[in-house]
């Protein structure tokens, strides 16, 4: 267990060591906020050859007043040949990794149809996942394996969008990408159908869910598919489809046992599987993984650990969580990141928890709290891009910050909130979130204002303070010292443990020696003893 908690702290790490300079979200221009997006349509032609793409990309979207510009981003290595809206053509300008369009006449509130036609090298990760781009590389048989990151980048790396989280396309995305017909795409949510032309195949995949644009990308390699059906927690018949290289053809099916253990485990505590009118997918890829919305990008070659005395894969676990975590809720600005990342590492100690039992789950957490950076708060303001969101502490930290809920706020009352909040239509799908609306609903949940301890944990890098001071007789006054609120807190003395709540003004205890605060660690606390 802690072999594989390093493991997983260093992965935390290497991307953030690797974040990059082009990055998403950010404060949103004034001319894209009144644009809302409602669908893409995205299709291209993919040369593995030349490493190159072209094509257009359609944007449909609904003008909240009229205006006379438009402004769409994508990474200026492409090249635009012509933008239409509502079919005519118009006079743009694309620098800086903006579109900047200026129609002949205002274009009126209401729907509108952009389309823009263009090609060219899109850019090249240099390290994925870390650092976004195109993959392009091949198997080991040969065949062509190109694969698409675009977390931090956002999906401008190659189609041009509104490159913001707090709006995705409502009416889905369809995905029309062109290979050489020896290959094939592995996309979000449905495949339409394959048209095979020539030299060429042609698949059309389409989302009817809305969709984050980072998850709108697809993976190209000599895949077959391996396949089988899955009951949801409610009943729901879903396909579970693996788009595998062909060479570990024979591994898919050991493999798939081990991600229905994942799935069981994730809707156990979560809910249904937030996409279940589509597919449950993941796709063999040359990077490590990622997070995409009903098609996971999956590298971790095979390897698993032993958790319960079971197979584990917990990469697998992580990124799938994510279809819960970060696709069905969605932070409305990168500044909340830590709901993504923070609250899907936390369901990473669920099957420590059933499979190892509770005393490993509580180890895992004590492992944890000893690896923070605490440099910065988890939340450091409002129209925060990704980069600047970007910390190691969102996952671990966040994760115990949930830990520490959990036991505040107990288990009968803990475990139903987190699930109702992710299965809430309020904070699901089209509707983004804030951190304030993780604490209204959490302390509405536990009847009890949780703004404290938020403040302590969320927005500061402070540690809770128990002051411990002796007394005449063998008792010790324990107080909180910097939070405003009365917690529930562990206290072992003389052999004995037992839960107290205290607060600033405290509590004495008879002990022969110094008693033990927390000995199981929910809190992240600094100890002062007199």
């Amino acid at each position: 267990m802690k072999l594989r908690y390093t493991i997983y702290l260093l992965f935390s790490i290497a991307y953030f060591a690797n974040a990059q300079t082009l990055t998403s979200g950010g404060k949103l221009k004034p001319e894209q906020a009144i644009m809302d997006v409602r669908h893409y349509t995205i299709a291209l032609n993919v040369d593995p050859v030349q490493k190159t793409i072209d094509g257009y990309t359609t944007i449909d979207v609904i003008m909240a007043q009229p205006t006379k510009v438009l402004f769409f981003d994508l990474l200026d290595s492409l090249k635009i040949s012509n933008i239409l809206v509502n079919g005519k053509k118009e006079t743009f300008s694309y620098q800086n990794n903006l579109i900047t369009i200026n129609t002949a006449k205002e274009l009126p509130a209401g729907k509108a149809s952009i389309k823009v036609i263009y090609g060219g090298k899109p850019h090249v990760a240099r390290r994925p996942p870390w650092d976004d781009g195109f993959t392009w590389t091949k198997d080991s048989t040969g065949h062509a394996w190109v694969a698409v990151t675009a977390e931090g980048t956002g999906g401008k790396l190659y189609f041009p969008c509104k490159d913001h989280p707090s709006d995705e396309p409502n009416d889905g995305v369809d995905m029309l990408i062109t290979v050489p017909k020896d290959l094939v795409v592995a996309g979000p949510g449905l495949l339409q159908k394959v048209t095979k032309s020539g030299d060429k195949a042609t698949y059309h995949w389409k989302t009817n869910y809305s969709i984050n644009n980072y998850s709108i990308l697809f993976n190209v390699g000599d895949y077959t598919v391996v396949s089988r059906p899955y009951k949801t927690v409610n009943g729901t018949t879903v396909p579970i489809q693996f788009y595998v290289l062909k060479e570990d053809a024979t591994k898919a099916n050991r493999h798939l046992d081990i991600f229905e253990q994942t799935i069981r485990i994730q809707e156990k505590y979560f809910g249904e599987y937030p996409w279940a009118k589509e597919k449950i997918g993941i796709a063999e890829t040359p990077h490590l993984g990622m997070e995409h919305q009903t098609m996971n990008a999956y590298g971790n070659k095979f390897r698993y650990s032993k958790l319960g005395g079971k197979d584990f894969d917990w990469l697998m676990h992580h990124e799938f969580g994510h279809e819960w975590w970060g696709n069905k809720v969605t932070a409305k600005d990168w500044a909340d990141y830590w709901i993504h990342e923070g609250i899907c590492t936390f369901g990473d100690a669920m099957p420590i928890r059933d499979l190892e039992g509770e005393q490993a789950y509580i180890k895992h957490f004590q492992q944890a709290a000893l690896s923070f950076g605490n440099k910065i708060p988890l939340v450091i303001g409002k129209d925060i891009d990704e980069e600047a969101a970007y910390n190691g502490d969102i996952y671990g930290k966040g994760a115990f910050f949930m830990h520490t809920l959990r036991y505040i706020m107990g288990d009968t009352i803990f475990f139903p909130t987190i699930k109702s909040f992710v299965t809430n239509p309020k904070y699901t799908y089209s509707n983004m979130v804030a951190t304030a609306d993780v604490q209204e609903y959490f302390s509405k949940a536990a009847g009890i204002d949780l703004k404290p301890l938020f403040d302590l944990y969320i927005y500061s890098v402070n540690k809770l303070e128990v002051h411990v001071t002796a007394k005449r007789g063998d008792k010790y006054l324990i107080q909180l010292q910097n939070i405003d609120m009365p917690l529930p807190i562990d206290i072992s003395a003389d052999g004995l443990t037992r839960r107290y709540t205290l607060d600033k003004k405290g509590l004495t205890i008879a002990s022969k020696t110094i008693p033990v605060i927390d000995p199981d660690t929910y809190y992240l606390k600094k100890l002062i003893i007199e």
